[in-house]
């Protein structure tokens, strides 16, 4: 088992994975380099917030963008998420049987054993008390989390976090920031019912979801369980074998 951080200017990767395959950095760089250059020629891409009609791009970009009209956002959201699951396939590509690529809290994942993940939720009560507990699964799996009050990600609403389940990485960045700004209102309770409303609008395209704004949280769908945990870390920062 391999556990290793990539930095790779913006992105910043802790993979762990029982492979170690050649070329993965090169790879990584590749799909950088491929959207960067689609954002050279389409400027506007980096900064609609808003779906965008694109055709005839790199997979990178297709997927960035396939994923922001899935969500109604701008595709720039899913872009960490993205970058995880491209890196995860090239993983499974090379026949890793246990994977978990977090870029920065964006993850994607296929794994053959139990793993406790943290959760950061600022400075909510929960952050750092809880993490769920991620059972082996033969499909992978995307958990990404977006947040109104933590971090420099662009958000709409209030809440502390926003954490989706889904089957692409891609598609769960994307959907955690639109999901989180759905976060709006007055007091706790009515931005967690307001942000979990707009959770059940995707309902087709997730798993489940967690919304945690200060001392209140909800959910929508299914959810890993939640274990007890006095990891005071980032979302995703660390896995622990259960």
């Amino acid at each position: 088992m391999i556990k290793k951080r990539i930095l790779i200017q913006e992105t910043n990767i802790l993979l762990t994975a029982d492979v170690k395959p050649p070329y993965l950095l090169s790879f990584i760089t590749k799909c950088r380099e491929e959207l960067k250059s689609y954002i050279r020629m389409n400027p506007g891409f980096q900064t609609s917030l808003e779906p965008l009609k694109i055709v005839e791009t790199p997979l990178i970009v297709k997927m960035m963008g396939d994923a922001a009209s899935i969500a109604g956002v701008g595709p720039m959201a899913a872009v960490a998420g993205t970058i995880s699951q491209l890196t995860l396939n090239f993983l499974l590509n090379h026949d890793a049987q246990h994977a978990i690529v977090d870029n920065g809290g964006d993850i994607a994942l296929k794994i053959n054993k139990e793993v406790i993940m943290g959760l950061y939720a600022g400075s909510s009560s929960l952050s750092g008390r809880i993490g769920f507990k991620i059972k082996p699964r033969k499909k992978a799996m995307g958990i990404c989390t977006s947040s109104g009050t933590v971090g420099h990600s662009i958000s709409f609403g209030q809440a502390d976090s926003v954490t989706v389940f889904a089957s692409s990485a891609s598609v769960t960045d994307a959907l955690a920031t639109s999901i989180a700004n759905g976060a709006t209102g007055h007091g706790e309770v009515e931005l967690v019912e307001n942000c979990l409303a707009k959770a059940e609008e995707f309902r087709e395209h997730l798993r489940g979801v967690l919304v945690v704004v200060g001392e209140s949280a909800g959910t929508v769908g299914k959810i890993p369980d939640l274990v007890e945990t006095d990891k005071k870390v980032v979302l995703g920062d660390i896995f622990d074998v259960y």
